[in-house]
């Protein structure tokens, strides 16, 4: 065994003396990192704000703060560096060197042998195992520097500060960390080399004009909206900078002119001066700033419903903010006669705000003011009318007021005038109370002669005793409005009526039309009479052809033809151009030709008689049950119609008695009682006490209004089984599919009456529209199963189709329809009259649903009608 003396040991520890230098360079490294990494987190934090120029965009007392609490944490981290660092000791590095190898050879290497030592073969042993030790430390690498501070650091601060600080690098300048040498104090006087100022000039907002930097213009003139906020700041020695200006026209206390901070409101042109190192002289020109201007482009226009509409234009150069038509009454131009030469009644001034435009510039606009005020007092009564905006400047001008008659609707049935009149007077002062009972008593006193009805009638008697025993106690302003409202029903439910008969509702609309050619009716008005004369005529033939029917088929009963040989021919064609030449008359102010055409009209078809062709017989069992479901549909669609008006009422409570009269109107005069007493348009009309097929409905007189909507939707639903027990057509495909459909129209009456039990009104409508698709789906299969069964008796019997055909037509001369039920589609809704009529439909859905206060399952429905048509 070889011999290991002293100095093999010291050139083994030799061999590692650098690792173990770079060992304890390492052991110095964590050491200083340890004891300062809040010192340099501190550091970098404080540098990135300084390079970001954040000191420069606060106050210099967020500075100086800031600058408190940087130092502060400086110190306690250099503190916090001076207590934790230690230098490391050789003997120390030796150890962590002498850990990282293999049985810690550094250890043995330094080690003595303690017994043994006179032992040559302890010896030996002991020198071999040292050979094995420096082997083992002559391997030994560097230990590198542990600098993992987590533990000591838990919040990451060290990251933060050196993202910040990356950030300054890439964004911010090392030249700003100066800045904040001038916010030190005493260092004002090294500012550039004076003092200084800023200023701004802000335009008002409304302008859309952007702020003005006023160190970026030079002297001169400067141009600024009037209301612009001057803005001052003089930084250096108080004095240095003095302020004069002539714009603002202070007269008050005016702010030391070298005091540091100055704001005022441009309101008139003049100058801004800067007096002092540095300083500048603006000329100020105030960009005016215009009133807004309005004005009523034409008289009012009124509808036949007495909806007005007062078309105006208003401008302003930044746009106008808001407006209000005021209407007063204007009693020197009121005839003073009759129930108005009583003092009236002081009422407040009518104020409504003008419609603005929701989108696009107010610059200059033209819009149209429309309201209806047919039931105010001052209705159809001289007024005069005063516009007036306002801008955002709040500057305001109106227009001079304008003499005009306030348009409301005008009745033409005389007793519903008489009506109207004596409300009017009524509401024109209390003490016309007196008068109006006597009068309206008279108006009454031989009933026959004057009402249509008994119920018309009873009502006015009960508003006159009323009237009369209130007006002996003294009328107060709630029963003065209870009763005027009273009296404008019973005049509407004249002036419409609720005729069953459609001879009845022919003479009537003949009536109006007569009278409201004598009385000057306005075209709007005409028109719209006309349109309801056209609905009362075609209502009357049909009612003429289904009597028709009834005849031949009692004609055949007794064994007798009826024979066509002086049956008075008459096409829709001659009947559309007999009415368009009498519209053409009034329109042309022709009102004395176009009455005696008028006349004569109504005398020819008084005295039709209609007839069917030789061998014509009754109605068939299926157009009998095409008939019944066609009822059926109708009466479905009023029960829709009424829980649409209950859905509204829920919604907006009381919002729906005006218009729903202004409907009524559209409806072709059929009154209010038709709509709430039947199940849909043209019922009431038809009601001769029968049910099921022939009607499924009661009498016009309102035997339905005391049912609910509930309890009607049940009566319509076993209707609906009734008709589906008889109807024909069974075993073909066909007629399997339009018991299918009713099946599903049964299923749907069902959930609507369930809907409408529980006051569901949205989930009933739901249904409801569905029964009624059902029924439109069973009445086509229906007409197919018809028109089969058509083909397969005429090929069984040999006729011709043209033979047919030419035996069936109506009073009309029209041919019979592809489904079997009298009548066609083919060459209707052909004319001007009813593509106006069409355009006249869509514009009333476009209005109402621009209102924003009605409810929102409204406008959905009349979102979807305008995206369907």
């Amino acid at each position: 065994m070889a011999s290991f003396s002293k100095h093999d040991v010291r050139r083994g520890l030799n061999a590692v003396r650098w690792p173990l230098f770079w060992t304890r360079v390492g052991m110095c490294a964590e050491a200083l990192w340890q004891a300062t990494w809040p010192l340099v987190t501190v550091v970098l934090a404080v540098f990135a704000v300084l390079m970001l120029g954040l000191q420069d965009s606060v106050i210099v007392e967020v500075v100086w703060a800031a600058a408190v609490i940087a130092a502060l944490a400086a110190l306690a981290a250099l503190i916090y560096a001076f207590a934790r660092f230690r230098l490391p000791t050789r003997a120390a590095a030796l150890v962590r060197l002498d850990e990282t190898l293999p049985g810690r050879p550094l250890q043995a290497l330094m080690d003595t042998q303690a017994v043994g030592d006179a032992d040559a073969a302890s010896t030996a042993v002991w020198r071999a195992h040292q050979s094995r030790m420096a082997e083992r430390a002559a391997a030994a690498r560097p230990v590198p520097a542990d600098l993992r501070i987590a533990r000591r650091d838990p919040y990451a601060l060290r990251y933060v500060a050196a993202l910040i600080f990356a950030v300054a690098l890439i964004f911010g300048s090392v030249w700003r960390v100066g800045s904040v040498a001038t916010m030190t104090p005493g260092a004002g006087a090294d500012l550039a080399t004076g003092p200084v100022w800023e200023g701004w000039a802000e335009s008002p907002r409304y302008t859309g004009r952007p702020t003005i930097y006023l160190n970026d213009i030079a002297e001169g003139p400067l141009e600024v909206p009037a209301g612009s906020l001057i803005t001052l700041r003089l930084y250096g020695e108080v004095g240095a900078l003095t302020v004069a200006e002539t714009v603002s026209g202070r007269a008050g206390e005016l702010p030391p002119a070298s005091a540091s901070e100055q704001d005022f409101t441009v309101v008139q042109s003049g100058e801004i001066t800067i007096n002092g190192p540095g300083g500048r002289t603006w000329s100020v020109a105030v960009l005016p700033d215009d009133a807004p201007k309005v004005a009523i482009l034409n008289d009012p226009d009124a509808d036949a419903l007495g909806e007005m509409s007062l078309p105006f234009t208003a401008s302003d150069d930044y746009g106008v903010e808001a407006g209000e038509a005021r209407i007063a009454l204007n009693l020197e131009a009121v005839d003073r006669r009759h129930g108005l030469a009583t003092p009236p009644e002081s009422r407040p001034t009518l104020t409504i705000p003008l419609p603005m435009p929701i989108a696009g510039n107010r610059a200059r606009f033209e819009e149209s003011l429309i309201e209806d005020f047919s039931e105010h007092p001052w209705a159809n009564l001289p007024v005069t009318v005063v516009l007036s905006v306002l801008d955002a400047a709040e500057q305001q001008s109106e227009t001079a007021p304008r003499a005009i008659i306030l348009p409301g609707r005008r009745f033409f049935d005389p007793l519903a005038a008489a009506v109207i009149e004596q409300r009017r007077d009524l509401l024109w002062s209390r003490d016309n109370a007196t008068r109006v009972a006597q009068i309206l008593r008279a108006v009454a006193h031989r009933p026959d002669d004057v009402f249509r009805t008994e119920v018309d009638q009873l009502r006015l008697r009960r508003a006159v005793n009323r009237l009369e025993t209130l007006a002996s106690y003294g009328l107060t302003d709630e029963q003065q409005d209870d009763i005027a409202r009273d009296l404008w029903d019973l005049a509407l439910a004249i002036e419409e009526g609720d005729l069953s008969s459609a001879l009845e509702r022919l003479r009537r609309a003949k009536e109006r039309l007569n009278q409201a050619m004598r009385d000057g009716a306005s075209p709007a008005e005409i028109e719209e009479l006309m349109r309801e004369l056209r609905r009362a005529t075609d209502d009357y033939m049909r009612q003429l052809s289904r009597q028709a029917e009834l005849d031949n088929q009692n004609n055949d009963e007794d064994g007798q033809q009826s024979g066509n040989q002086n049956q008075m021919q008459m096409n829709q064609d001659d009947l559309q151009r007999m009415m368009d030449r009498i519209q053409e008359l009034m329109e042309q102010g022709r009102m004395a030709e176009a009455e005696q055409a008028l006349q004569e009209l109504q005398e020819m078809l008084e005295n039709m008689r209609v007839t069917q062709g030789e061998g014509q017989g009754g109605q068939s069992p299926g157009e009998q049950a095409m008939e019944g479901l066609a009822d059926t549909l109708r009466e479905q669609q009023g029960l829709s119609d009424q829980a649409f008006r209950d859905l509204q009422e829920q919604f907006n409570p009381g919002a729906q008695a005006g218009e729903n009269q202004g409907n009524e109107g559209r409806n072709g005069g059929q009154g209010r009682g038709n709509q709430h007493s039947q199940g849909g348009e043209g019922q009431g009309e038809e009601s001769d006490g029968q049910q099921g097929g022939e009607g499924g409905q009661q009498d016009g007189n309102g035997g339905q209004g005391e049912q609910s909507l509930a309890d009607r939707q049940q009566a319509l639903r076993d209707e609906l089984r009734r008709q589906q027990g008889s109807l024909p057509g069974a075993g073909t495909p066909e007629g399997d599919a339009a018991r299918d459909a009713l099946d599903r129209a049964g299923r749907a009456m069902d959930g609507a009456e369930q809907a409408l039990r529980q006051d569901d009104f949205a989930g009933a409508i739901d249904n409801q529209s569905q029964a009624m698709e059902a029924l439109r789906e069973g009445m086509r299969a229906l007409g197919e199963a018809m028109q089969q069964e058509a083909q397969n008796s005429q090929q069984g019997q040999g006729l011709s189709e043209s033979d047919r055909r030419a035996d069936a037509r109506d009073p009309l001369g029209r041919d019979p329809g592809s489904n079997g039920s009298v009548g066609t589609e083919e060459g209707l809704l052909q004319g001007e009259d009813v593509y106006r009529r069409a355009r006249d439909l869509l514009d009333e859905i476009r209005r109402r649903s621009g209102e924003g206060e009605r409810p929102d399952v409204e406008l959905d429905y009349l979102k979807r009608l305008l995206d369907r048509f």
